[in-house]
């Protein structure tokens, strides 16, 4: 009997090594983003497929963003596990002062110029080990250099609808298996939208809150059609909050800087001033703490460590951040088309601020299941996909794999 015993144990054991080891198991991830979709919105009763799939697997109750809490810096920071002053990104518009060329969101040959982006995206890292990857939108996916995007890939146009950009993914997951790619990514801005336009506190958001929320029950659905739902891990995040903007929450930044020679980069909630000389650089920085009034501003050597924003080029001699719900404005024309044309909400706020904290929901074979946790770090997901793939990481990252890797089912 005790032989049998043994004969047993044996014999499982070697099973597990094989399925372990299996080399025909390709572990797949699928991460969406949600724009602007604030931690909170979770629990207000309208997003009944997130809760489902809360339910089955894992949420945060937070996911800290990056500092500055804007979009292109932190998704970014999601795919590279680096700070953005490692990764390049400061902001969604910045300024080289030694190139004297800018870096704007909107502009088509910037977002693609390989200059900007430094680190190593998780396309880039499962490229190289032999996994395949695909983007239906994502920040920094677009770079012209063919080895640095992955390998099926959409340019970013807002206008294709939501069900297109479903089917797009769906078709990848049905490509041939030697094909198929096994890392994908799809975006959606509509709640970062109506949280500009109408604030986070409006029943316009909750629109755009229950539209998302709708599309992933359809994606859900689909890949449950396709015999690929329980096969996915399918992680639902966003790159930051939202907070309410005060209809006098405007901070008159040029009456403050009046005189002084300087440039002004930034707009919002975070301004960089770059100035001529250490002279002027004191001078302009006890003027600014001497009057701040719902601002905080630091010389770029005082940043405070959790930003991880000091050791960029790119960052100015003086970094000012608004009080959540204020602005700063830098000419008298921009505070004419504010008050013309006035956002309800907005972002890019202390990254540790309730209102900047963004969700992050999980499920799939590689999750804990009904399982809920405090805060998670948004730098730290690069390492925990690379894991999930069973890749090695790029050497040099800020994340944390031992901070995040306690949500999955093997541990």
């Amino acid at each position: 009997m005790k032989r049998l015993a043994q004969i047993v144990v044996l014999i499982l054991v070697v099973l597990s090594i094989g399925t372990a080891q299996n080399p025909d198991y390709k572990p797949y991830v699928l991460i969406v983003s949600f724009d602007g979709f604030r931690w909170d919105y979770l629990d207000r009763g309208i997003t009944p497929n997130l809760q489902k799939m809360a339910d089955e697997g894992v949420r945060a109750i937070t996911f800290e963003p990056a500092f500055p809490s804007k979009t292109f810096p932190n998704h970014y920071t999601i795919v590279t596990g680096l700070y953005p002053v490692n990764h390049g990104l400061i902001n969604n518009s910045f300024f080289d002062p030694f190139t004297k060329q800018r870096y704007r969101l909107g502009d088509t040959s910037a977002v693609r110029n390989a200059y900007w982006y430094r680190g190593e995206a998780l396309w880039e890292t499962a490229r190289r080990q032999g996994v395949l990857s695909a983007s239906f939108f994502w920040p920094g996916s677009e770079v012209h250099l063919s080895y640095r995007h992955p390998n099926y890939f959409k340019r970013y146009d807002g206008s294709i609808p939501h069900i297109e950009r479903i089917n797009g993914v769906i078709d990848w997951l049905q490509l041939p298996e030697e094909k198929r790619p096994q890392l994908l990514f799809l975006y959606f801005s509509d709640t970062d939208t109506y949280g500009h336009r109408y604030g986070p506190e409006s029943e316009k958001i909750n629109e755009a809150i229950s539209l998302v929320d709708r599309y992933l029950g359809v994606l859900r659905s689909k890949l449950d059609s396709i015999g690929m739902k329980d096969k996915v891990n399918l992680i639902v995040l966003s790159d930051h909050g939202m907070t309410q903007l005060r209809p006098d929450g405007q901070i008159l930044l040029y009456k403050l800087l009046k005189d002084q020679a300087v440039r002004v980069d930034g707009y919002g909630p975070l301004v960089q001033i770059f100035t001529r000389s250490p002279e002027a650089k004191e001078e302009i920085f006890q003027r600014l703490n001497q009057n701040r009034m719902n601002f905080s501003v630091y010389k770029k050597e005082d940043l405070p460590d959790y930003f991880h924003y000091k050791n960029s080029p790119f960052v100015g001699d003086i970094v000012a951040v608004a009080h959540l719900g204020y602005t700063f404005v830098r000419s008298p024309e921009e505070l004419e088309k504010v008050r013309r044309h006035p956002s309800k909400g907005n972002h890019g706020y202390d990254n540790h601020t309730l209102d900047m904290q963004g969700i992050f929901v999980a499920a799939g074979p590689a999750f804990k299941t009904a399982y809920a946790c405090q805060t998670l770090h948004n730098v730290d997901v690069y390492p925990l996909v690379c894991k999930i793939l069973g890749i090695v990481p790029n050497g040099k990252i800020d994340g944390k794999l031992e901070r995040i890797e306690f949500i999955l089912k093997d541990h």
